[in-house]
């Protein structure tokens, strides 16, 4: 009696086998697969149909839960498409059409929320990409065409502040806006095929104080707002040689004719304005910062220490730290692979 049971296990065991992971005389797949690894797990489930897939194919992690869900509207081709994460989260959503992503496509985190809507078109970005925040604000918008952002691109800066610009074939084109939580205008520029190009201003609670001129992507002028006694004045950055505190709250800016003015901006502000492409610091107790073309070297005064070589020669003496000096050493590596 047990050997007629056993025999008969092994019968159905075999009918079972048989019946699942079929391959026909085309060498198609047909009918219910399971496929595992070399451990025994599931690695897919699904059913095919002269080699297509059809209906619901599930996808496993190595520990059995579920990975990925496609099921197919279109045997072979088209599918939608869920992802999961070992704790059964809903990770992503979409449709494929060949294996391409198509249409429009949903990502979220693990505790569910939606974090960006985005189009395809088979496998290409197409269309509107959506960005949220954790409390579901938009926080940032594109427009892609073939691959690339093309159109109008916006995005949320800080809580209530935003930027936006315009996009053509993945380079930044024309105007480029920025505003503040307050609704004021932060910076507005101009931009060709990807790079600054026209004018650039930028703005401190709404008053312009930065006013930048550009051509093709290189700085021709930067012009800064600083106050002095006689009011206020516009200074080219390429005429200032030095700057440095003034008192508790002001600055000396020493200009490349060897003239000099007072202004009651403080030197953070001033620094901030002039930017930090063209002006580094040469003495940080003092703070006094120079425009790089003003740095020659270092050389000896007549008590044989070491002084930084400055043109135009400032009313001041620089006794260069090691990190002074490390900075005049960075510079004359940069001439020499320069000439």
């Amino acid at each position: 009696m047990k050997l007629r049971i056993i025999a008969l296990a092994l019968l159905c065991l075999s009918f079972a086998a048989n019946a699942q992971n079929r391959i026909d005389n085309q060498g198609r797949r047909q009918g219910h697969w399971i496929k595992t690894d070399k451990d025994g797990s599931r690695i897919f489930e699904g059913d095919f149909v002269d080699g297509k897939e059809t209906g619901v194919f599930n996808y496993y992690y190595s520990d059995g839960t579920l990975k990925i869900r496609n099921t197919f509207t279109t045997p072979g081709r088209y599918c939608k498409h869920e992802a999961y994460d070992q704790k059964g989260h809903l990770l992503a959503t979409g449709f494929y059409d060949q294996k391409n992503r198509d249409g429009e496509w949903r990502f979220f985190s693990e505790d569910g929320r939606l974090v960006k809507i985005a189009s395809y078109k088979m496998g290409i970005k197409q269309g509107a990409h959506i960005i949220f925040d954790k409390k579901g604000d938009t926080v940032e918008v594109a427009n892609w065409q073939d691959n690339r952002r093309h159109g109008r691109w916006w995005k949320r800066i800080g809580e209530k502040g935003h930027i936006t610009g315009h996009y053509e074939n993945g380079l930044m084109q024309g105007r480029l806006t920025e505003y503040d939580g307050q609704g004021r205008l932060v910076r507005d520029g101009q931009y060709k095929d990807g790079v600054k190009n026209g004018p650039y201003r930028y703005y401190e609670n709404g008053n312009r104080t930065v006013d930048e001129s550009w051509q093709d992507g290189t700085l021709a002028d930067r012009k800064i707002l600083i106050h002095t006694t006689a009011g206020e004045e516009w200074q080219s950055i390429f005429g200032i040689a030095y700057f440095l505190p003034k008192g508790k709250s002001g600055t000396l800016i020493y200009l490349n004719d060897g003239s000099k003015k007072s202004c009651t901006d403080p030197i953070d502000i001033i620094n901030e304005r002039v930017g930090h492409e063209t002006f580094v610091i040469i003495d940080r107790k003092s703070r006094v910062m120079a425009n790089i073309g003003t740095i020659i070297g270092i050389n000896k005064d007549s008590d044989g220490r070491e002084i930084l070589d400055l043109e135009p020669k400032p009313p001041f003496t620089i006794f260069p730290d090691d990190e002074c000096i490390k900075l005049v050493r960075s510079l004359k590596r940069i001439d020499e692979l320069d000439e």
